[in-house]
């Protein structure tokens, strides 16, 4: 039999652990994958885009473990008041093919792709860093400002939305949180002023420039969540020009993130490098650095894991029967009529 979980399963034991243990304990997950990066089979995401969203299926695999994600971005579905994002995923075994894990990823994305930006922010951000911009204030953006402060020591989280109404429900989501100070600024020039982070976590897919060159200081590391896919970005191309990048997986960021408004042979370091120690991570407190991140299957591949290792230890979720099993594993027929095949048994 499958485990399932469902948003209510998990929201709930996400909020009786906090969502902060949970992602620090998801960016240990990360860690241990990305450190096994070559034993894994990799491929970009397979994208179906239309003109008002995208719907994609992200799969990763090693010699153990198979695992994909549905996922899809509609930024014009909040006005339908439906989520921009939302997703679900599956781990199989891979000797038998036998799926062990289904489970939502909504919730579960959101709390990956912030332990993601932890987990690069540790080694590519300045010592000490303390102020963080936080530009787009929608669903994630919660997530990114809380992972920041529980896990990098982030005091001080200066924000900006087009939306006002987003900033508000962002600082009214957080206002508990001790020791985290929230203000909300009138731009995004506003907002970058004298910080160590900036997070862009912006929707709208388009070629957008969040942040030009005038905007980003010596010594900044930029953590570029919203570029996802073809024809959005959010970097000014000089921006990307003024430091080092850092990305998940090349083949992918080349057409999705940031980087696809640079020439093939602009050179950018794949983070599971700097983990490993074959690649140098900052190298100065004046070095500008870029995570030009587009969100990978492994991730998930991840959190999944991390899923199951939950499930199995606290009976998170329940069984269903996903795949069929018959009695007789060569008569997949035969489960069409069970109650005439037992009356025929009976009356036997």
């Amino acid at each position: 039999m499958t485990r399932f979980i469902d948003v209510d399963c998990l929201s709930r034991h996400v909020g009786a652990v906090g969502a902060d243990k949970f992602m620090e304990k998801l960016v240990t997950f990360i860690e241990q994958d990305f450190l096994r990066w070559k034993d894994f089979d990799k491929s970009a995401r397979l994208a179906a885009h239309s003109d008002i969203g995208v719907i994609e299926l992200m799969p990763v695999a090693d010699a153990q473990q198979y695992s994909f994600k549905y996922v899809n971005g509609h930024p014009a579905n909040t006005e339908k008041g439906m989520l921009t994002v939302m997703a679900f995923g599956v781990l199989a075994d891979v000797d038998t093919g036998y799926p062990v894990l289904l489970s939502e990823l909504t919730l579960t994305t959101a709390l990956r792709t912030a332990a993601t930006s932890v987990m690069v922010a540790k080694k590519l951000a300045r010592k000490n860093s303390r102020t963080m911009a936080l530009i787009g204030n929608g669903s994630q953006s919660e997530f990114q400002a809380l992972a920041f402060h529980k896990l990098l020591g982030i005091e001080e989280i200066r924000c900006f939305d087009v939306d006002p109404l987003a900033s508000e429900k962002l600082k009214r989501n957080l206002r508990k949180v001790e020791g985290l100070t929230i203000t909300i600024c009138d731009s995004a020039k506003e907002a970058v002023k004298n910080v160590d982070i900036i997070t862009t976590v912006t929707a709208d897919k388009r070629l957008a420039t969040i942040l030009t060159p005038d905007m980003v200081a010596p010594g900044v590391h930029i953590n570029a969540v919203g570029g996802d896919c073809p024809g959005k970005t959010e970097l000014h191309m000089d921006v990307l020009t003024q430091g080092r990048i850092f990305v998940e997986f090349e083949p992918q960021s080349r057409i999705e993130g940031d980087i696809q408004q640079l020439p093939a042979e602009h050179q950018v370091t794949e983070f599971w490098e700097v983990l490993s120690g074959t690649k140098p991570g900052r190298t100065s407190d004046e070095e500008i650095t870029i995570f030009d991140s587009v969100g990978f299957a492994l991730e998930d591949y991840s959190a999944l894991r991390l899923l199951l290792d939950i499930s199995q230890q606290n009976n998170l979720g329940e069984l269903i029967d996903l795949v069929p099993q018959p009695d007789n594993s060569k008569d997949l027929y035969a489960l069409l009529y069970q109650d005439e095949n037992v009356e025929l048994m009976q009356a036997i």
